[in-house]
């Protein structure tokens, strides 16, 4: 039942007190129930599990033509209850992404990507993540410690991606370089601004593969991409291909990136489960499940109201703006027995909506989730013990984290490791 509450003083968007617990500011705005109106925003919150599922699930009612930037003025005035075909005939900005498109359009352009996710391919891509994935812990357990997010976890999705999409070796550093040089996207230092200049940047590198493929084929993923047709078996526009590949490539870098940091740190912190895993690698895959509901990469995904509807018992007008909580609904207690805690093999585990649900469900889940157990497989080979640096980041009870400073994002900006080797 979602009620009237007091105002909370700090904004979700640029508040960075909430990157260190943005865990305690949902359950602030839980205690006055699962559907909730901030008071510094025309903005609507959900929190809860099933309020959530709901809005994702409902994709006659709410769009999702503000992503990735929910804040983003409309371009017209809402003076009805049905602005749906306003938001079909208006572009979300600059540079629309597959992850604003709604209905067909969104079908189409997520069906350019199946060449990427065929059996043979991903097996292919496997092989490759698990042996550079061995060197480069290899090398880090050597050395007896590394900063994991810059110095692994970053470069080695990167590389996996590229490899899977057949971005040009000579390329794949400087994709790297835009991406760590940009923003966070979600960035809570302007929070109304567009973040896609990494993604106009590479998107002239993608012009020109998906150019050459379709003037000069040749035996690789680009080619099929390029020559890929839509369901109803027409020819899409270069364009739209350039942006499906770069957004999954942009995409999919950042969040495993946060993801691997995450579930290290996990790891770090409870030793007797560490060795468990070491143990028997079979519980990395319950291990990661876990991590991804109570700690997943992604904080929200947004929607915008495209009719005059409800959200359990609250009337939600055409043109509101939601935010909904994926990792607010992943510890909704009508929903998860003892949320907070970390439990291994905890019953249906697989219903978490880290990776979203329906139509919009992450692309690349089945790739991310192969990334982060591969590389958490080798670090757990290769090592005894594997424990947080406390120069940097202090003692148990006290740690010293930092966080990318994003309202999408929950990702380390760095986390420094110790290892002793096996």
């Amino acid at each position: 039942m979602a009620t009237e509450a007091a105002p909370i003083e700090k904004d979700y968007f640029t508040d960075h007190s909430v990157l260190l617990d943005p865990y305690d500011y949902f359950e602030t705005i839980r205690a006055h129930g699962p559907v909730y109106q901030m008071q510094s925003r025309d903005v609507i919150v959900v929190t809860g599990f099933a309020e959530a599922l709901e809005v994702l699930l409902n994709k006659r009612d709410f769009s999702s033509w503000l992503n990735p930037d929910p804040l983003v003025p409309l371009p017209f005035t809402v003076e009805a209850d049905d602005i749906s075909a306003l938001l079909a005939a208006t572009p979300s900005g600059e540079m629309e992404l597959m992850v604003s498109y709604d209905g067909d359009k969104h079908i189409a352009a997520r069906s350019l990507l199946n060449p990427l996710f065929v059996p043979s391919r991903l097996k292919a891509n496997e092989a490759f993540m698990r042996a550079y994935a061995d060197d480069m812990v290899r090398e880090a357990v050597a050395a007896g410690g590394c900063e994991l997010v810059g110095s692994i976890a970053t470069p080695f999705v990167t590389m996996v991606i590229a490899d899977l999409l057949g971005v040009p070796a000579q390329d794949r550093e400087a994709f790297r370089k835009i991406i760590d040089d940009a923003p966070p996207p979600g960035n809570m230092d302007t929070p109304d601004a567009q973040s896609i200049h990494p993604l106009m940047v590479m998107a002239g590198y993608f012009a020109r593969y998906i150019a050459e493929r379709r003037a000069r084929p040749q035996d690789d993923v680009m080619t099929e991409m390029a020559l890929a047709t839509y369901p109803d078996g027409s020819t899409p526009d270069a364009m739209e291909v350039v942006k499906s590949t770069m957004f999954l490539f942009a995409a999919g870098q950042d969040t495993s990136a946060k993801l691997i940091g995450n579930a290290l740190r996990r790891l770090c912190e409870d030793p007797p489960m560490q060795q468990a895993l070491r143990d028997d690698r079979t519980l990395i895959g319950p291990f990661l499940e876990e991590v991804l509901r109570l700690e997943g990469s992604t904080k929200a995904t947004f929607r915008i109201a495209a009719r005059a509807t409800k959200i359990g018992d609250m009337d939600i007008p055409a043109g509101k703006r939601v935010v909904v909580s994926l990792s607010a609904a992943n510890r909704d207690p009508r929903r998860w027995e003892e949320p907070a805690a970390f439990r291994l093999g905890r019953p249906r585990i697989k219903e978490h909506l880290a990776f979203g649900r329906g139509a919009h469900t992450c692309a690349g889940a089945p790739l991310a989730r192969a990334e982060v157990a591969v590389l958490l497989d080798r670090f757990l080979e290769h090592t005894a013990a594997i424990t947080l640096d406390e120069a940097q980041h202090g003692p148990a009870g006290a740690r010293r984290m930092e966080y990318e400073p994003s309202y999408i994002i929950r990702g380390l900006a760095n986390l420094h490791l110790r290892f002793e080797a096996a």
